[in-house]
């Protein structure tokens, strides 16, 4: 069921989405002081391609004030516009039944959209075993 609802999402909105975070991880990482930004962006972008059967959890040790200082930096840069897109998709994609989970995921993404800095992306199939210490 995951594979199903990964497709449709892929195909209604979710490469479009993917699109705006590659986007914006390429412009953070062509300005060297940006290039954290950049690699979260691309983390959420290969997120934001396949969601289902993954999610996303803080990273264990990441709560400092630097994290919380690139989250606004990148909150006002880009998050602001690529979460006006998952909402703006979101209600597209509610339109229909068989859209309605994937608005649902579409939602779920806009925390992590607003501040990436400090998170991880995990299977949601088995239970979380952090790397880091």
């Amino acid at each position: 069921m995951k594979t199903l609802l990964n497709i449709i999402w892929l195909v209604c909105g979710g490469f479009v989405l993917a699109l705006g975070y590659f986007m914006a991880g390429i412009v953070c990482c062509l300005l060297i002081v940006t290039i954290p930004w950049g690699i979260a962006s691309f983390r959420i972008a290969s997120y934001t391609l396949w969601p289902f059967g993954r999610m996303v959890v803080d990273k264990p040790g990441s709560a400092g004030v630097f994290t919380l200082l690139g989250n606004v930096i990148w909150l006002l840069v880009a998050g602001i516009w690529i979460a006006i897109g998952h909402v703006v998709t979101a209600f597209a994609m509610a339109i229909t039944i068989i859209g309605i989970p994937l608005a649902i995921a579409n939602l779920k993404l806009i925390p992590v959209s607003l501040m990436p800095l400090g998170k991880q992306i995990v299977p949601s199939n088995r239970p979380f075993v952090s790397t880091y210490h």
